[in-house]
């Protein structure tokens, strides 16, 4: 028996006069997928291909078992027929139709309903805004309303693309854990295009990264984040550590939160009252920037800081006058950032046994 989850799997080429999108990889329909890459890197074309609003694919997608695009065979399924759903960064509703008449467009235009749609209002918060006009509405209200609506065309794929780009940050927040509880409850696979890595970072599993119409990087989004820390000569991202620890203390009467690491080590945060929704299994993501941490040979004491954690360095890498050290503590790695002067000084090496510390400030979710 295979017990795999079914795929989406994109073997396309397409070409523009001064741009060229090269795509050849398969991204398991389970849980939430981001694609993260520089302006023009083809992030939303291919959205656009995969939902058949591209027409001048050439190559083949399939959706598990249903080809969406097989050039070899004339197939090229017209978008309303590869039940996929898009949210763009502006909601594209319906002006002229409350809430209601929005959603319920969608749901005339499903066959064979599965979906409720009482229980997606409820999932999206939009009960108390089902009879305004969508111009009464502000703009995380109206990327919920497309999301709904997207949802209740019951897609067996979702794609976002940009779906929070101009939103503040409390409806980005709330935007994120709407997406999450959204997944889980209609187990829905998601594909996530944003610029924002810490967006990326708090609700993906994998990560798909692309520049100049390729794929560049694939695989579980903590992995990933680390592969691009090793980027030499590209400011895509911050080297940072991104981390997923389960909550040992959610408050400690300090206004810090505990995460323990698998050799029992501590990292303490700034409480915020949010974290009781973003727990995932038990579980927090964060990030901690390498600029942000510093290393000494001794285990600090009578200190203000307070995080310590004890390592040994696997990796030193070297740029100019700057260093890049990996530290394993607890099974997990670290990433650091120090001057190479700071490395010559501290006669650092691979295989030593050094302490990091960093403020509690520093392990950061997307709301800090």
């Amino acid at each position: 028996m295979n017990n795999n989850p079914p795929q989406l799997n994109i073997d396309i080429s397409l070409s523009y006069s001064q741009f060229n999108l090269v795509i050849n990889q398969a991204i398991p329909l389970t849980g939430i997928t981001g694609i993260f890459g520089h302006s023009a890197s083809g992030k939303s074309t291919l959205l656009r291909a995969i939902s058949g609003l591209e027409k001048s694919v050439f190559g083949n997608i399939s959706l598990g078992k249903i080809k969406l695009v097989c050039t070899e065979q004339k197939v090229y399924l017209k978008p309303e027929a590869r039940h996929v759903g898009l949210v763009f960064q502006n909601s594209r509703l319906f002006d002229h139709l409350t809430v209601l008449g929005n959603l319920e467009y969608a749901v005339k235009r499903c066959k064979n309903n599965q979906l409720f749609i009482d229980d997606i209002i409820e999932l999206t918060k939009l009960k108390t805004l089902l009879n305004n006009h969508i111009n009464e509405l502000s703009g995380g209200q109206q990327q919920r309303v497309a999301l709904a609506r997207a949802i209740l065309a019951e897609p067996n794929l979702l794609l976002l693309d940009e779906p929070l780009s101009a939103l503040d940050q409390q409806s980005k927040t709330q935007l994120l854990t709407m997406m999450l509880a959204i997944q889980k409850q209609l187990n829905l696979p998601i594909l996530y295009v944003s610029h924002s890595l810490d967006e990326l970072q708090q609700v993906c599993d994998n990560l798909l990264v692309m520049a100049q119409g390729k794929v560049k990087e694939f695989g579980n989004i903590h992995q990933v984040i680390h592969n691009l820390n090793h980027q030499l000569g590209d400011d895509l991202i911050a080297q940072q550590t991104s981390l997923s620890l389960p909550i040992t203390k959610l408050c400690d009467g300090y206004g810090l939160t505990t995460l323990t690491l698998q050799d029992k080590q501590k990292i303490y945060l700034e409480y915020d009252a949010s974290f009781k929704d973003k727990i995932n299994n038990g579980e927090l993501r964060c990030f901690i920037l390498a600029s942000d941490v510093s290393v000494t040979l001794t285990e600090p004491t009578n200190s203000s800081i307070v995080n310590h954690l004890c390592g040994t360095i696997n990796a030193i890498k070297q740029n100019n006058n700057k260093v890049l050290l990996t530290v394993n503590c607890g099974e997990q790695n670290f990433y650091v950032a120090i001057s190479a002067f700071s490395q010559q000084k501290l006669a650092l090496i691979v295989q030593q046994q050094i302490y990091l510390q960093f403020k509690a400030s520093a392990v950061r979710t997307f709301i800090h």
